[in-house]
C-alpha cells in the first residue's frame, strides 16, 4: 500500500474562556523559554555548562504491555558544549555488549527487559551501566518512549518532512494486531504524520537494520527542527510528560536547545554497522579499536 500523510487533528469547538486562558499559559511560557534560552546562549559563549549524554530508547511494545519490552532501537544523543557540538549514535539491536551482573554477553535490545525483570522502573539504568562498562560512556539522561509516545509526539509538532532516498517496498510490516501488510514509501521529499513516520522509522524487511537505524536518525533530526516552532512547545510538553518515561526536567530539556542552535543544527551522526561490528562468541559484538577514537571525539569518555 501507498503510505500518504493524513492530518491526525480535527477541527474542534472552543469557548473563549478556554482561548484566553490557553493563550495566557502558552505567552507565560514562552516568555519562560525565550528568558532561559536568551541566559543559556550567554551561559554556552561564557561558560558552557558540562556535556549531556541522553539515552534514547525506543521500545517494541504494544498497548498495555508497558515497559517489561525489549529495545526496538537503542540511541545516543550527545551534547558538548564547549565544542558546540551535537551527536547521535545509534547501536543496532543485535549486538552484544558486557552487562553488570552477567557472566556472559546480552544482546542490547533485551537488557531493558531484564532490568525490569529484576526490578519495575531498573530497566534504563542497567542499560546505562551496561553502556558505561562496553563503551566507557556513562549517560546522564534518558528517555523512554513506546510506539504511542513515538506517534504522539511527532503529531504534537505537527509532523515531519522527510527525504526519502529511494522507494521502499515492505511486502511483510508487522500490524499491532501481529499481521502483516504492505507498505510503500515513494523516493522524494515527504511530509509524514506520526503513524506514517513510525512505520518509516520501523521498516527493515527491504534493506536491514543498519539502514533502518539512519531513518531512525532521520525522523529524530527532522523531530527536533519542528520541535524548536513556538507553536508546538504547550502540546510537546503535554504529550512528553503524559507519555514519555525520562528523567530529564522541562529546564534540562530547554537547555539542550542552544547547543543545537548555535551548531546550526548540524549533528554529527553515526550507525554502527558492519564496517564497526566484529563477530563474537554470542553474536555480533561492536570493533572498540575502531569505535573508541570515534566516541572520545563526540561523547565525554569515562576515563
Amino acid at each position: 500500500m501507498t503510505i500518504k500523510s493524513r492530518s491526525p487533528y480535527q477541527h474542534t469547538t472552543h469557548q473563549p474562556g478556554c482561548l484566553l486562558r490557553a493563550g495566557l499559559f502558552f505567552l507565560a511560557f514562552f516568555a519562560c523559554f525565550m528568558f532561559t534560552c536568551g541566559l543559556s546562549l550567554l551561559g554556552y559563549v561564557l561558560t558552557p555548562p558540562p556535556p549531556v549524554t541522553v539515552l534514547i530508547m525506543g521500545l517494541d511494545s504494544r498497548q498495555g504491555e508497558g515497559y517489561l519490552a525489549r529495545t526496538d532501537s537503542v540511541m545516543l544523543l550527545g551534547v558538548q558544549p564547549n565544542k558546540l557540538q551535537v551527536s547521535l549514535l545509534s547501536i543496532p539491536r543485535d549486538i552484544f555488549i558486557r552487562v553488570p551482573g552477567y557472566s556472559a554477553s546480552q544482546r542490547i535490545n533485551t537488557i531493558n527487559l531484564l532490568g525490569e525483570l529484576e526490578a519495575p522502573g531498573t530497566g534504563p539504568e542497567l542499560l546505562k551501566q551496561s553502556l558505561a562498562l562496553s563503551f566507557n560512556i556513562i549517560p546522564t539522561h534518558y528517555i523512554r518512549i513506546d510506539f504511542r509516545a513515538f506517534e504522539a509526539m511527532i503529531d504534537a509538532v505537527g509532523g515531519v518532512t522527510i527525504n526519502v532516498p529511494y522507494e521502499i517496498v515492505d511486502p511483510y510490516f508487522p500490524t499491532d494486531d501481529y499481521g502483516t501488510m504492505s507498505i510503500r514509501f515513494e523516493a522524494g521529499s515527504q511530509h509524514m504524520n506520526g503513524k506514517t513516520a513510525l512505520i518509516y522509522a520501523r521498516t527493515r524487511h527491504m534493506d536491514d537494520d543498519y539502514r533502518r537505524a539512519e531513518r531512525q536518525q532521520q525522523v529524530v533530526t527532522a523531530f527536533a527542527r519542528r520541535a524548536f516552532n513556538p507553536l508546538t512547545w504547550v502540546p510537546l510538553l503535554q504529550v512528553f510528560y503524559q507519555y514519555v518515561d525520562t528523567d530529564l526536567t522541562p529546564l534540562q530539556l530547554i537547555q539542550i536547545a542552544p547547543a543545537l542552535l548555535l551548531s546550526g543544527f548540524q549533528v554529527e551522526q553515526l550507525v554502527i554497522d558492519r564496517d564497526w561490528i566484529l563477530p563474537g562468541t554470542n553474536g555480533p559484538i561492536p570493533n572498540y579499536d575502531r569505535l573508541i577514537p570515534w566516541l572520545s571525539d563526540h561523547f565525554p569518555i569515562n576515563q
